[in-house]
């Protein structure tokens, strides 16, 4: 199983370089597909590492939530700011929101909690501050991807913004308000998620013995690839600064999960490198 979740990845990936091959009715294709298999991705390994009652709340929150928040957001302008959704283009759609975004949200979410949780896992911090941690950074990382995602697909027109709140220096067609929205909802998802989690997760006796390895790639690939395609291989002008924004906002989960990740084995490579050998004998 573990090969079919990382053959879910692998998919999603090969599709996510395929994107700036595409364009026009092709990408749109190309999009929801992305969008489909990152989230397949993240449901068959939530199911398998911590129990398929975990996976279904995950999807609860993390969809469930979206879906609720898009709905509002269309219909009020709130918690991100007046936006609209382009008609057509994303396959069918749920009260003016295409039916894969929230999808998108859980696609988006569970590789980041997954990164965050790896890091504070190997931590010192207590359990309480562990939690504080998880909510507020998991939050952060959101934040990051969506700079990524929301820059890319209003430059390609998949929604647009009407909303009069300035945006960050280099992207001004997305309010500021955008951010704070998705930095909330997605806090919210976190803590939801912290609290049910513990509730839900089935004993590890009846678990597959799976790694996490597959959500931490794509969180890898995802804060490393979308800096590069939007410095280098797509076009618009915004997705230049995204790039920066971007890298920077998921580095605050990116570059503690591979300094975790490298350290112990810097240090073990250097010991066995520096360790005295045997003296050798003499008559």
């Amino acid at each position: 199983m573990n090969r079919f979740v990382m053959a879910l990845a692998g998919a999603a990936i090969l599709a996510q370089i395929s994107y700036p091959l595409t364009t026009g009715s092709q990408r749109d294709v190309v999009t929801v597909a992305v969008v489909v298999l990152l989230a397949s991705s993240a449901l068959v390994h939530a199911a398998l590492s911590r129990g398929v009652g975990w996976a279904l709340m995950l999807f609860a929150t993390t969809a469930g939530l979206g879906l609720i928040a898009e709905i509002v957001g269309t219909a009020t302008g709130f918690p991100f700011g007046s936006y609209g959704y382009a008609a057509d283009r994303l396959g069918p759609d749920i009260v003016g929101v295409p039916a894969v975004v929230p999808l998108a949200w859980t696609a988006g979410f569970y590789p980041i909690w997954c990164a965050v949780s790896y890091v504070l896992q190997r931590s010192s911090t207590s359990p309480k501050r562990r939690r504080i941690h998880r909510v507020v950074i998991t939050a952060v990382g959101m934040v990051g991807w969506d700079l990524y995602l929301d820059t890319q697909m209003v430059t390609e027109g998949q929604w647009t913004w009407t909303s009069p709140i300035a945006g960050l220096p280099g992207i001004p067609s997305i309010p500021v308000s955008n951010y704070l929205g998705w930095f909330v909802t997605a806090a919210i998802m976190a803590l939801i998620v912290d609290t049910l989690g513990r509730r839900f997760r089935a004993d590890r006796a009846t678990l597959s013995p799976i790694s996490d390895t597959a959500p931490l790639v794509l969180f890898t690939w995802t804060w490393l690839g979308s800096a590069l395609a939007h410095a280098a291989l797509l076009t618009g002008p915004e997705l230049r600064y995204s790039a920066v924004y971007g890298f920077f906002a998921m580095g605050v989960v990116g570059v503690p999960l591979l300094w975790t990740w490298a350290a112990p084995r810097w240090a073990t490579s250097r010991k066995s490198t520096t360790e005295p050998r045997g003296r050798t004998r003499t008559r």
